[in-house]
């Protein structure tokens, strides 16, 4: 990703809310679930980590590595992150169908 590219995604970003917060728990495999099914839904996420600096830093790292997604901007408790959607199949139309396009 470019700078263009990356100021462009941290505008977006600047509109949302956290979608994800982690907590005492950390980072558990149902949080990363959670985590991979915001970004199919949305590319750009927020996401609020309540923990220290240090401990902040590594489950930022863990995310991302765990996620495939790109660091797009951290401050303080909130990290902003990105993946490219996947390409979405059309749908076919079942064989033997009564509907009728005229």
């Amino acid at each position: 990703m470019n700078s263009e590219e990356l100021k462009l995604m941290i505008g977006k970003a600047h509109a949302l809310q956290p979608v994800i917060m982690i907590g005492q728990a950390g980072l558990t495999d149902p949080v990363l679930n959670e985590i991979d099914l915001a970004l199919k839904t949305h590319e750009l996420i927020k996401i609020k980590v309540r923990a220290e600096r240090d401990e902040r830093k590594l489950i930022q790292e863990a995310i991302i590595t765990a996620t495939n997604a790109e660091l797009i901007q951290s401050i303080g408790q909130v990290v902003v992150i990105y993946r490219k959607k996947p390409p979405v199949e059309p749908k076919k139309q079942k064989q033997g169908s009564r509907r009728r396009d005229y």
